[in-house]
């Protein structure tokens, strides 16, 4: 491969298809990043307001030029406004997921959702039970009505807090509290964002920060976490295991980004690649229709149906795409919908050219599917399902800690680098990784979702995974169930040990490729729940020391978690080992067992990039 390419990615198969795609003249992502380079400092440092047309407004860094914008506002305010808008938008977009899926689960109790069924009573009834819903007198439908009428009123409600709050940590709900960000309607949150930043409204940078967290939260301990809960209730609870082909005969079903990680952790289908690799996969000519709804979808996809015969589809009333085919799909029709979809693609494989068709050969097995449900029987047994092991290994110095390694793409990065080196060195560490979204592909790709990956992590880490039969990275999800580590930090916290507090933990995150506003949406809530958490790229806030400060050292004054900026993933890796250390220290807990061996073969190269 060249050394074009393998700046661009250390993936294999997407090194041979960006060749593949320079070659036909095909523009890639990279490409159009390098046309727009250098990009505005200006945005950024988060010193450009257009919140309203007296602009657009920026900030000289330098203090040479405006330190105002027309209206008055500062590099602070103007810094903290466009940070908060962003988190909105995150927000916004994992709830609005989230709210889909809770009213396909008021459709289905309905019996209005063709194809649908509630696939997992046991977590319905839980939830039901979580939710003050009685149970007597009534059937599996009228329990689900309930259900989703009381998770559709959080979405809308006005006052008090949201239902699922109470799962937090009492400390961490009492330090909610004081700061005043408990979050009341994820609706009315992310409402109260867009009018605080209006011109002339809310121009206190850090009560504007509050009110982002608030909305964060309404995302993380709301929106997301009823999205992962009704998908489970509705699509069944996802099980650890290995990817495996699928889909009807002659069909070949895969996925890209989260609807790939949604389809694989419960039914096994393979995954086609991560964010940066959709163009990829239309380079090949051998994709026949893809089929797409929200979030993470690139416009560019368009030229590719222009060059092939592939049927590019939309399918939700939320996303069209020039020139692009739009089936709308709905729940009350889903069935028919679906199978409109499979004949379009079998119409289009009629007029694949088979010379044009490149594929590239590399495989890599995985297991995925794990929940907090299915890390208690794993970790515990079928005979003692609880988090016991996982705690008892921390306090023994066997495990270190955990660390949650989630988020995109980057162009500025190069494409699974971020995650894979950052991933090798924390379990070389012995920390635990779990992982969702396209960082999990990334690592997934890379052979660490493996059982035999055990021997790429320390001594006490390595003998765990033997001892239990797992692999030393854990998938558990898309991007939203992400509220799955949150959960998963709770019942950390509830089997005693490791403190009283999720803040207590000796856990960490990051997102070593972050590039949308949800990433953005998440680590907030992530850090406000207690959990010191490393992202690559700055927020778009450098340009304000207020903000900075307040993200990076501030927060974790009021919840016990904070940010850290970090574009190297090995450095970003020693930070969160250093931060899993000092928990360790506080809570008392005695030296690692083991030494941390040497790197293993391989990791040099790939430190190296």
């Amino acid at each position: 491969m060249s050394d074009q390419s393998e700046r661009k990615s250390i993936d294999s198969a997407s090194q041979e298809m960006i060749e593949h795609a320079a070659a036909c003249g095909f523009e890639l992502a990279w490409d159009r990043y390098e046309a727009i380079t250098p990009q505005c400092d200006f945005g950024v440092l988060g010193l450009c307001c257009k919140n309203c047309v007296l602009g657009p407004c920026r900030i000289d860094p330098f203090g040479e030029g405006a330190q105002c914008g027309v209206c008055g506002a500062t590099a602070d305010t103007i810094a903290a406004r466009n940070l908060a808008r962003h988190c909105a938008s995150g927000a916004a977009a994992h709830s609005d997921h989230g709210r889909d899926i809770t009213h396909a689960l008021m459709l289905t109790a309905r019996g209005k959702a063709e194809g649908y069924r509630i696939t997992n009573e046991t977590k319905l009834r839980a939830m039901a039970d979580e939710l003050g819903v009685e149970h007597e007198g009534k059937d599996l439908k009228e329990l689900a009505t309930e259900v989703a009428e009381l998770a559709l009123a959080d979405f809308g409600r006005q006052e008090g807090y949201l239902r699922l709050v109470h799962r937090a940590p009492e400390p961490l709900q009492k330090k909610w509290a004081k700061a005043g960000v408990t979050p009341t309607g994820i609706d009315a949150d992310i409402v109260r964002i867009m009018h605080a930043t209006h011109i002339g409204v809310d121009n206190e940078p850090l009560h504007i920060l509050k009110q982002a967290i608030r909305t964060a939260l309404s995302d993380g301990w709301g929106g997301s976490m009823y999205a992962t809960d009704f998908s489970d209730v509705l699509f069944g609870g996802p099980e650890p295991k290995a990817a495996e082909e699928a889909g009807a005969d002659g069909i070949q079903l895969s996925g890209i980004c989260c609807t790939a990680n949604e389809i694989l952790m419960r039914h096994g289908i393979p995954v086609a690649g991560n964010f940066l690799q959709q163009e990829l996969a239309l380079a090949t000519g051998a994709v026949d229709a893809m089929v797409v709804d929200v979030q993470c979808i690139m416009p560019a996809i368009v030229k590719f149906g222009e060059r092939f015969p592939t049927r590019l589809i939309s399918t939700s009333k939320k996303a069209a795409f020039p020139g692009v085919e739009h089936m709308e799909f709905d729940e009350e029709h889903a069935l028919g919908n679906a199978k409109r979809l499979l004949h379009a693609a079998v119409d289009a494989f009629g007029k694949r050219d088979p010379a044009q068709a490149r594929i590239p050969a590399q495989t890599e097995d995985l297991v995925a599917g794990y929940t907090v449900e299915s890390i208690f029987s794993t970790l515990g047994g079928r005979y003692r399902p609880l988090f016991r092991p996982l705690n008892k290994a921390i306090m023994d110095g066997r495990i270190r800690g955990v660390a949650g390694v989630v988020g995109c793409n980057n162009v500025k990065i190069t494409h699974d680098w971020g995650h894979v080196a950052m991933v090798r060195e924390l379990i070389r560490n012995d920390v635990l990784v779990v992982q969702t979204g396209c960082s999990a592909i990334a690592c997934a790709k890379a052979g660490l979702m493996r059982p035999e990956a055990a021997r790429l992590a320390g001594k006490g880490l390595q003998e765990i995974c033997e001892a239990v039969g797992c692999a030393p990275v854990l998938h558990v999800g898309s991007c939203v169930d992400n509220s799955r580590i949150l959960l998963a930090c709770v019942e950390m916290v509830k089997e005693g040990g490791l403190g009283q507090d999720i803040s207590d933990l000796p856990v960490a995150g990051a997102a070593p490729e972050w590039m949308s506003e949800k990433a953005i949406s998440i680590a907030t809530y992530v850090a406000a729940s207690g959990i010191f958490t490393v992202l690559s790229e700055p927020f778009p806030v450098m340009g304000s020391k207020v903000v900075r400060d307040y993200l990076t050292e501030g927060m974790e004054e009021d919840f016990g978690g904070m940010l850290a900026f970090e574009k190297d993933p090995l450095k970003a890796a020693a930070l969160m080992v250093a931060h899993i250390n000092k928990k360790r220290a506080a809570l008392g807990l005695e030296e690692m067992i083991y030494e941390t061996q040497a790197a293993p073969a391989g990791a040099e190269a790939v430190a190296a990039r």
